[in-house]
């Protein structure tokens, strides 16, 4: 067996395998990064990180580049019927009271998770087309012809991953009925709305939401109707602001004179998948949505991703070549039921905010009473688990330390 730090390949340059490399960077692993776009960069807009992974930011030293380029959002952040009728505040801090919840632009956010990553380690330009492996290497192939040789493989690329299916059989996303209008707009064109809230209105089949990004100088707003069959072909295409404003027309005048400003908007529809039954084999495991896409009524698509990735590094970073891919099972065994209660939670909640009950009063009495449920998600800290559950498997495996 070749000396030398464990070779990491992660498929895949967005939130989640950017995140991962830096973890994985910080336990001394080799790692390269292939992304399949000519360059790194996220369309779209928002994303809101929750405590469970501003928490791993800060481990990773990234918390204070958080800070200063996201917008904290706080005790003003409401729940509202589509009238703008008060249901409950949002709870957006952990049991202890810390707050540390983020309007991110998720351009900002690949940016601050790729500039740490020493140069040639991220490449660019590389799609791939699949893996082979044995009992001691896994190569991973690209449509411009290279291959490259890793101890272990982490799929971070996404719902229609192509390295799934190396792992568990095909099966097509869940379509949820539903899509979503999103943008940004200055908030010097808005200039009385907050810059420290999180807010949702919900209504019936509708819900919309609004959060700041940049410090508060962009509002980030997505609107969720029902899904057309064009819409339900769209992963990302332009939106037509007229018809956004038609879908929210009649609800709570600040939506209507927020949608007012919109000039250009991109519409996306909503899928998610049945949680898998299996994440890894032999040197390969999967990783964010290329594991568990989820819908996002608990904004927590991103936020899990980088649970996931803190978790393989804490794992991966006692593993030698021979024990990785027992190492691959202790990560899929910690993290597997986690998002998978998420998953669930996401598509119940989803229901919620688009009002599918005959009596307003019991939706209302659930919004209130989840926010016990968000505490749960943002107390959990996946890093003290993971280390137990390594030490735990390494004995029981009498595996060599």
């Amino acid at each position: 067996m070749s000396e030398g730090p464990v070779r990491a390949a992660i498929v895949g340059g967005g939130i989640g395998g950017l995140f991962t490399a830096n973890a994985l960077l910080r336990q001394g692993l080799e790692v390269t990064v292939f992304e399949q776009a000519p360059e790194l960069g996220e369309i779209g807009a928002g994303v809101f990180l929750t405590p469970n992974s501003v928490r791993q930011l800060d481990r990773l030293g990234l918390g204070e580049a958080v800070r200063r380029r996201g917008a904290l959002v706080g005790a003003a952040s409401r729940y509202y019927r589509h009238d703008g009728t008060e249901i409950a505040p949002v709870q957006v801090t952990d049991s202890s009271g810390w707050n540390a919840t983020f309007g991110m632009h998720r351009a900002d956010l690949v940016d601050i998770l790729a500039e740490p990553l020493p140069e040639g380690i991220v490449k660019t330009g590389h799609c791939c087309t699949g893996i082979e492996q044995d009992g001691t290497v896994a190569r991973v192939y690209f449509s411009n012809g290279a291959v490259a040789e890793a101890d272990v493989v982490i799929a971070a690329d996404g719902i229609h991953s192509v390295l799934r299916p190396h792992v568990t059989p095909p099966s097509e996303p869940v379509f949820s009925g539903s899509g979503a209008y999103r943008g940004t707009i200055l908030h010097e064109r808005v200039p009385d709305w907050p810059t420290d809230a999180w807010q949702m209105w919900l209504g019936q089949k509708k819900h919309f939401l609004v959060f700041p990004l940049r410090s508060g100088k962009l509002i980030n707003y997505v609107g969720f109707v029902p899904a057309d069959e064009v819409l339900k072909e769209s992963w990302s295409a332009p939106g037509d602001p007229e018809k956004l404003r038609a879908e929210f027309a009649g609800w709570d005048e600040r939506i209507e004179h927020l949608l007012a400003q919109v000039e250009h908007t991109f519409r996306w529809a909503l899928y998610d998948r049945d949680p898998l039954p299996i994440w890894t084999r032999g040197r390969l495991t999967l990783l964010g949505d290329a594991a568990h896409p989820m819908l996002p009524h608990l904004g927590q698509g991103a936020n899990q991703a980088m649970e996931d990735g803190i978790a393989l590094a804490t794992i991966l970073s006692g593993a030698r070549r021979e024990t990785l891919p027992a190492a691959l099972r202790i990560y899929e065994g910690l993290r597997r039921e986690r998002v998978a209660e998420i998953q669930r939670g996401a598509r119940q909640n989803g229901l919620r905010y688009d009002s599918a009950y005959s009596d307003l009063g019991v939706r209302d009495a659930e919004i209130v009473a989840h926010a016990a449920f968000r505490r749960s998600v943002y107390d959990y800290d996946v890093v003290p688990l993971a280390e137990r559950a390594t030490v735990g498997e390494t004995a029981r495996l009498a595996l060599p330390t």
